[in-house]
């Protein structure tokens, strides 16, 4: 007489031997939270000295032509980030991130020896194809091997980690700059970053698609139906949207990295025609992305406790003001407050973001919804350099950062009218998920 489970022994073993949890798995979570400063210290090596290069070097006039590259990086990553949820599910995790490390492999060489300016943006390309699947696929694995009690905390992490190393960068590139100039040697330290990863990735880091097929196989569905099997045209319109809280994330995470790619670009070139020297400001092109990497270690924990909605609210809105400061400001201390200030407000939003669409997806579609996210998240930086380049050019930059804090405050406002309260832990801490194809009133 036969039971009930008719799945093959050697597959129940496999099953029996993964456990999902942050205290299952420490060794792997770890590893791939350095793993992840690596990849944040990747991008970190031009948030100090591109845009000063573009001035410097290069010798462009107009700020919609310097911001080409983050245009260029933007519209990459984006790109890269829908594929790589896709290629996940079909070839496993580390052959993906480990793609992502050898793409990258050229990218300090051109920065450093690049005779144009169309070289930078070239470099600019790669890297964001190679942080497309890189960073991507360390949020899918830490996903996976957490399981779906502790995802809040888990993507505070991921994300601290990557900007801690965005920040510690960005600090250490504008030391190296204003002492050695500003080729070849900020770079040198971004082609460490590439050869350490990829070495770590290669021997150290494990496939995590397991994890996810045991959580897909124990995941009981909140109504008949909901069994996760969608097409990826049905995954993009509930992501994009249908669905009113992965909606509501998708056009957050998009301002969200409009702003960014406006501070990116264009506040070191502020910061220097305000007669700020080059360690001033690498100090604030660091503090902004150290704060935010830091304050997601406390975040990401309490979007898991108190849910996602009302921090990802508030977050927009304590952007919005810190982008105001920076806007009205004319000196190094109030830039510097502002600095702190907005990366709190993108802490309170990155990890609880990546959490929600979490708690929503389907764990057999799960990595498609994180890549369509980060998708419209990344383009962003695409939208925000076209945007804040025209409008630097036509008013100054002043009147760029105030447009895009009215456009961070809508956000927030939008997210507290649309999105549902209760998806910080959904019918997810108890096995369950919505259904797929009933969950999206507009």
């Amino acid at each position: 007489m036969t039971s009930g489970n008719t799945s093959p022994p050697q597959e129940r073993s496999i099953r029996t031997a993964i456990k999902l949890g942050l205290r299952q798995n420490p060794a792997q979570f770890l590893l791939l939270v350095a793993v992840n400063a690596l990849v944040g210290g990747t991008l970190g090596q031009e948030r100090t000295v591109l845009p000063l290069l573009a001035g410097q070097v290069f010798h462009l006039d107009l700020y919609t032509s310097a911001l080409t590259y983050i245009l260029a990086f933007g519209l990459a990553k984006a790109g890269t980030n829908y594929f790589a949820g896709t290629l996940s599910d079909r070839y496993g995790r580390k052959p993906v991130l480990i793609a992502g490390w050898i793409i990258a492999l050229p990218v300090p060489l051109m920065l450093i020896f690049g005779p144009s300016w169309g070289w930078i943006v070239a470099a600019n390309v790669i890297l964001g194809i190679s942080q497309g699947l890189t960073w991507s696929t360390t949020v899918m694995m830490k996903m996976d091997l957490v399981g779906p009690s502790r995802r809040g905390l888990a993507m505070g992490l991921n994300e601290a980690a990557g900007y801690l190393g965005v920040a510690g960068t960005a600090l250490a590139t504008g030391y190296i700059a204003a002492n050695y100039g500003l080729r070849p040697g900020p770079f040198l330290l971004g082609a460490a970053y590439i050869a350490l990863g990829l070495g770590l990735s290669v021997v150290a880091v494990q496939e995590t698609r397991g994890h996810a097929r045991l959580e897909a196989a124990n995941h009981t569905p909140a109504h008949a139906g909901a069994h996760g099997e969608l097409s990826n045209r049905e995954i993009f319109t509930l992501t994009s949207f249908r669905d009113r809280s992965l909606s509501s994330v998708s056009q957050a995470g998009l301002v969200n990295n409009l702003n960014d790619g406006l501070a990116w670009g264009l506040f070191p070139v502020l910061f220097a025609a305000a007669g700020l020297t080059i360690e001033k400001i690498g100090i604030l092109a660091a503090v902004y992305p150290a704060v935010w990497g830091a304050g997601q270690l406390a975040t990401g924990a309490l979007s898991d406790r108190y849910g996602r909605k009302w921090l990802i609210a508030g977050g927009m809105l304590v952007q919005a003001a810190a982008l105001g400061m920076t806007a009205a400001g004319q000196d190094f201390g109030t830039w510097l407050a502002a600095a702190v200030l907005l990366g709190a407000g993108t802490a309170m939003v990155y990890p609880t973001l990546l959490a929600a669409i979490g708690d929503v997806a389907h764990p057999a579609w799960r990595a498609r919804s994180v890549g369509i996210y980060r998708l419209w998240r990344d383009g962003g930086f695409a939208v925000g350099a076209l945007l804040s380049g025209v409008i630097a050019d036509a008013y100054g930059i002043p009147a760029a950062v105030a447009v895009v804090a009215v456009l961070t405050a809508l956000s927030g406002i939008l997210v507290a009218v649309r999105m549902r309260g209760w998806d910080h832990q959904p019918a997810v801490s108890q096995g369950k998920t919505l259904n797929p194809t009933q969950s999206a009133p507009l």
